[in-house]
């Protein structure tokens, strides 16, 4: 390599221009840095949404970034643009952002009007299309004194021609000439990725490419002694000249967060002080406790201090509109660690009930924005969304995306496709990566299971392929409710594009990319159990406020685990926790909802706690300042919030360096990164007299929460609606289900098993009938009658002209009921099918012929009345029943499925559950029963199953070793058999898994759908 030969990177395509660049914007910069490249442009087409990856990379690398993008006009050339400087990056997010808007989600559209002005702080390149007319005219009138002609040199046999016609082009329009890479992949080793992505944009196969593959492997960062071999001199010192002039780092941007909230005599700072003073006039009406004060008054200072002020008003508004619209609500995160969040309404917990952790949620040296997430209902999140959209325009409020990247199926699936598979054999391969397998590296044992040969040449190819694709993204999708609004112009910052969902717009950057440069997002979720809580609370005429604290029927329930359909605690990792921790007060009720995670688990956290509450291990503390941190949760730390304190009281961590342990949990299994802080805790400690084997016990629970740990402000927020949804059960378990029902989809289970479980706790629940049911399921004399909308196939409007019909009266027959309603063909067939006519007829055989009956003639004869010879139709049996109840309701009030399958189940000696547990521990026994969830928590060393039969539910365990080695039967059987062990301790029972087998076959056409891993 000659020592002058300097060069600058001009076109680069990153993986995020999708199905086109093959290396990650991190590589690409790394690389570009190892090769000593003087800088390097990230020119994805018509998109920055690789640019903040690069832009961190670049930072740890010391190597200088430029923003550009690449765009191919509708009506002119290729071009490149580069932003000069501050001015020309706005330039270029408001083109992008243009061309993405006139397009659909994926597309964009620009012409050349569309550059011949407004560019003016951007440099262009010129990328002609060798064979094609060049407009270099056109190029050089617009772009006079800022455009360079782009020469790429890719050692394809035509380099020689391509040069002659640059230089000559050159000569004639007066474009300098400048050296490109035309980079696809940071190195050679892509080519075969590259090509297997273009298959697959162009929805062909890798042998179908022809030209449209790569000539060579050229395209990719070269080393500088082979390109100064390759382009001449100058080519290369352009590279320099046109790097020297762009001076722009995403650094620069400088967000301003929306005012539209403060009165126009008042600053924002004022404005948010007034409403705080209102609200704890509001939360504390005899008085605000001292302590509490002081937190305030803290939290304002430090508001005021960092100029956050405008950001919790515009937060506030949000909340208060719900309000206003009876929308209930809750924030939750580590924004519940402010009183100031409190005092304006946002969060529930009450300070002083709690200990808050306010640089949890702000920090002077984290000197980054807060980050507030609100629930809001979810059937009315909507409204919420569409008043931002109101207020703020399309122009200044847009929702974050997300990346969605190739997991295992998907990239099976379409690398399979791409290598030549048959249909059938996609799907096998997509069996193979199911469940627990979604995200992994795809092992040849998978795909031999289904029937693949892991050493033939084509599969070896493929598996090779499918771990190189996963994790590339795929297409920007948007946030589930993660809004980022803007004072000015939010394509300032950030291009904005179409979502796919009409009338939404998301930002080309996720939450990644907003935290790493300081921009402002508010969460706006949705909570399925706020909707039921909002409906249980309208039937019973009673608001949150009114419900009693503290009483101890609810937690005699919850110690009991009778919690299905309570909200967070009802999964069957919670419920087999509550007999052994046995909740019996709110704070509790915290630790419950925060210690069945992976993070307290993995960090052996949650059995000495256990011990501890039940006086099996004593509680000791290395030192007074640990017992204050330690002391409600028995020396243990359980929540994020005590690690964090741990780390400046015992270690002499500043509260800005707690801080980034906490990120470094969160990131270190991905990336590391943990050590430096292991040293620097564990010399901490050491110099403050604390022993050795502590140091090492608090880093490890340190590390376990590395696979998620709670804040314990989310977990009081979470808390909160745990008891409300577990008074609401205890002594309302008819308005519960009623809620739970109209609330579907949502939770942890099925419509079956919340009506089994309301009929378990005495309420009576009455079919579905045309004419006494309502759209939603409703209480009818202290009774549940079941809704329309459980009807499968009935379409809303069917069901409003049904509603409207029976104003008149109830109806003596179908065909009165068809001529009165209007009601269309398919929808008589569904409340048929779904023995809705049942008290209009005898039964479903008889309600079809009915159906298939009706006629509408003209109105002058559709009140009368024709004598029609009815055939004499068999009796459906009780099985046809149940199973026509489960097809199109997906429960039956019936006989459970397999109380009707039990003589079968006995003769192959298959115990119900009722009487597994009757058995003693220990003992070997078989059971059976329909399968309700899979879960595989964790480090995935066992998944767990719940069954469940007429008599009640069983909870299995199968070790990781079996789980694969019966891995189909595990995921495919409905109607699951085993042989297992009998585990029972504490009030909790499980079955230790031996053997399974798949007896679907029994259930006929039954149809069933279990939550499988979630």
């Amino acid at each position: 390599m000659r020592a002058e030969t300097a060069y600058a990177e001009l076109h680069c395509l990153s993986n995020f221009s999708f199905l086109r660049g093959a290396s990650h914007p991190e590589e690409l910069v790394a690389r570009a840095a190892e090769l000593d490249y003087t800088a390097l442009a990230i020119t994805d087409e018509c998109s920055l949404a690789g640019v903040v990856r690069a832009h961190q990379e670049a930072k740890r690398q010391k190597l200088k970034l430029i923003i550009g993008t690449a765009i191919r006009l509708a009506d002119g050339p290729h071009l490149l643009l580069l932003a000069r400087n501050r001015r020309g990056y706005v330039q270029l997010c408001r083109l992008v952002t243009r061309g993405r808007r006139r397009a659909d989600k994926g597309c964009y559209e620009l012409y050349r009007a569309d550059v011949e002005q407004g560019l003016e702080d951007c440099l262009a390149l010129l990328l002609p299309c060798w064979g094609e007319a060049v407009p270099a005219g056109w190029f050089r009138e617009y772009f006079a004194g800022r455009g360079w002609l782009a020469l790429g040199l890719l050692r394809d046999g035509r380099d020689e021609i391509r040069l002659q016609q640059a230089r000559q082009l050159s000569k004639t329009h007066d474009l300098p000439l400048v050296a490109v890479g035309h980079v696809l992949m940071h190195r050679r080793g892509r080519r075969v990725l590259r090509d297997l992505l273009t298959a697959i944009r162009h929805g062909c196969t890798v042998e179908e490419l022809g030209w449209r593959a790569l000539a060579n492997g050229e395209r990719h960062l070269r080393a500088l002694n082979d390109l100064a071999a390759l382009y001449p001199p100058a080519l290369l010192e352009q590279t320099q000249a046109i790097a020297g002039q762009c001076d722009f780092s995403l650094d620069e941007l400088a967000y301003e967060y929306p005012d539209d909230v403060t009165p126009p005599d008042m600053s924002a700072q004022d404005y948010l002080r007034c409403l705080v003073e209102e609200g704890m006039q509001r939360r504390w009406p005899e008085g605000c406790p001292e302590k509490v004060r002081e937190q305030i008054g803290h939290e304002l200072s430090l508001i005021a201090e960092l100029n956050y002020a405008a950001y919790f008003l515009t937060v506030w508004d949000l909340v208060a509109f719900a309000r206003r619209r009876g929308i209930l609500c809750q924030g939750r995160g580590s924004a519940a660690n402010s009183a100031v969040c409190y005092c304006l309404g946002i969060t529930e917990v009450d300070p002083a009930r709690m200990n808050l952790l306010f640089e949890r949620f702000i920090s002077r040296e984290r000197g980054e924005p807060p980050d507030i997430d609100v629930d809001f209902e979810h059937e009315r999140r909507e409204e919420v969304i569409q008043y931002i959209y109101g207020k703020y325009g399309r122009e200044r409020a847009a929702l974050a995306a997300t990346v969605i990247c190739y997991r295992p199926r998907s990239a099976l699936r379409d690398v399979g496709k791409a290598l030549g598979l048959s249909a059938g054999q996609l799907e096998q391969l997509a069996r193979a990566a199911s469940g627990w397998r979604s995200r992994r590296e795809v092992q040849g044992e998978w795909l031999r299971e289904q029937g693949f040969d892991p050493d033939s040449a084509l599969i070896r190819r493929l598996l090779y392929l499918v771990n190189e694709i996963q994790g590339f993204p795929r297409h920007l999708s948007q946030h589930v409710g993660g809004f980022v609004i803007s004072r000015g112009g939010l394509e300032e910052l950030v291009p904005v594009e179409n979502a796919a969902m009409p009338e939404r717009s998301i930002i080309q950057w996720d939450k990644d990319d907003l935290e790493a440069l300081g921009l402002l997002k508010v969460d706006v979720l949705a909570l399925g159990m706020l909707s039921a809580i909002r409906r249980a609370l309208d039937l019973l005429d009673m608001d949150l406020q009114d419900i009693p604290a503290e009483d101890a029927r609810v937690y005699e329930m919850i110690c009991r685990a009778d919690t299905v359909g309570v909200f967070q605690i009802e999964s069957r990792a919670q419920m087999s926790m509550l007999p052994r921790l046995r909740p019996r007060c709110f704070y509790d009720l915290v630790v419950e909802v925060a210690i069945v995670r992976p993070g307290p688990i993995q960090g052996d956290m949650v059995h000495p706690y256990l011990r501890r509450r039940q006086g099996l291990e004593p509680v000791d503390y290395p030192s007074e300042e640990v017992r204050d941190v330690l002391a409600r949760t028995l020396g243990v730390p359980i929540f994020q919030e005590q690690v964090i304190k741990l780390t400046q009281v015992a270690a002499g961590f500043t509260p800005g360096e707690a801080d980034q342990i906490r990120r470094s949990m969160a990131a270190w299994r991905r990336r590391g990164g943990m050590e430096v802080w292991e040293r620097k805790l564990k010399a901490g400690m050491k110099a403050r007299g604390y022993s050795d084997e502590f140091a090492e016990r608090i880093f490890r629970q340190i590390q376990g929460f590395g696979d998620y740990g709670f804040p314990e402000s989310h977990a009081a927020s979470f808390a909160l609606l745990v008891y409300v949804s577990a008074w609401i059960k205890c002594h309302h378990p008819a308005v519960f289900a009623c809620a739970l029902l109209n609330s579907q989809p949502m939770g942890f289970y099925a419509p079956a098993q919340l009506v089994r479980d309301a009929r378990e706790h005495g309420v009576e629940v009455r079919p579905v009938d045309v004419q006494y049911s309502r759209w939603d399921c409703h209480l009818e004399d202290g009774a549940l009658r079941l809704g329309l909308r459980l009807v499968k196939g009935l379409s809303r409007a069917g069901a409003e002209r049904l509603l409207a019909g029976r104003g008149q009266g109830l109806f003596s027959t179908v065909q009165q009921l068809a001529a009165r309603t209007g009601i269309k063909s398919p929808d008589l067939k569904a409340l048929a099918a779904a023995d809705a006519l049942a008290s209009l007829e005898a039964d479903r055989h008889r309600a079809g012929w009915a159906v298939a009956g009706v006629e509408t003639g003209p109105p002058l004869l559709q009140a009368a009345a024709f004598a029609e010879e009815r055939p004499d139709l068999p009796v459906p049996d009780e099985a046809s029943q149940v199973l026509a109840d489960y097809a199109h309701l997906g429960l039956s009030l019936r006989r459970h499925p397999l109380a009707l399958l039990r003589p079968e189940l006995g003769r192959l000696r298959f115990l119900p559950a009722g009487e597994v547990g009757r058995r003693k521990p220990g003992l070997m026994v078989r059971t059976a029963g329909l399968v309700l969830t899979r879960q595989r928590p964790g480090k995935g060393n066992a998944v767990f199953i719940t069954l469940e039969d007429e008599t009640g539910i069983l909870n299995l365990i199968v070790w990781r070793h079996l789980a694969e080695r019966q891995r189909q039967v595990l995921l495919g059987a409905k109607l699951l058999g085993v042989w297992a062990e009998i585990q029972r301790a504490e009030g909790v029972q499980h079955l230790i898994v031996r053997r399974l087998y798949d007896y679907s076959y029994l259930l006929g056409d039954l149809r069933l759908d279990s939550r499988d891993f979630h």
